[in-house]
């Protein structure tokens, strides 16, 4: 079993920066991927950005340029740097962690945090 516990949302004006953390506990070694999935109202979640235990990174096209994953492998958590945020980006903010070994994947989730960027 992994758990993930998030932290550093919170409401800020556009143009703003907030940084938000993902600290995973329980049977980290066999994470691979973390990332970060965000779900706004009346919407599905879907992918902000995800990297692998090996450095790989996936963004989502609307995110480029403004947001930076990054992992902290010895304190086992994962950032999202979120600049330049938008009205559009207000969102709840889900850590996830892919974790096992081909074909046995499970995939774990966070409690979410919310992100509000006022215009």
């Amino acid at each position: 079993q992994v758990q993930l516990v998030e932290s550093g949302g919170g409401l800020v004006q556009a143009g703003g920066s907030l940084r938000l953390s993902c600290a995973a506990s329980g049977t980290i070694f066999s994470i691979n991927t973390m990332g970060w999935y965000r779900q706004a109202p009346g919407k599905q979640r879907e992918l902000v950005a995800t990297k692998t235990s090996g450095g790989s990174t996936n963004y989502a096209d609307s995110v480029k340029g403004r947001f930076t994953i990054s992992r902290d492998n010895a304190k086992n958590t994962v950032y999202l740097q979120m600049d330049s945020l938008k009205p559009e980006d207000t969102a709840v903010y889900y850590c996830n962690a892919i974790a096992g070994s081909n074909p046995y994947y499970t995939n774990y989730w966070g409690q979410g945090t919310q992100v509000t960027v006022s215009s």
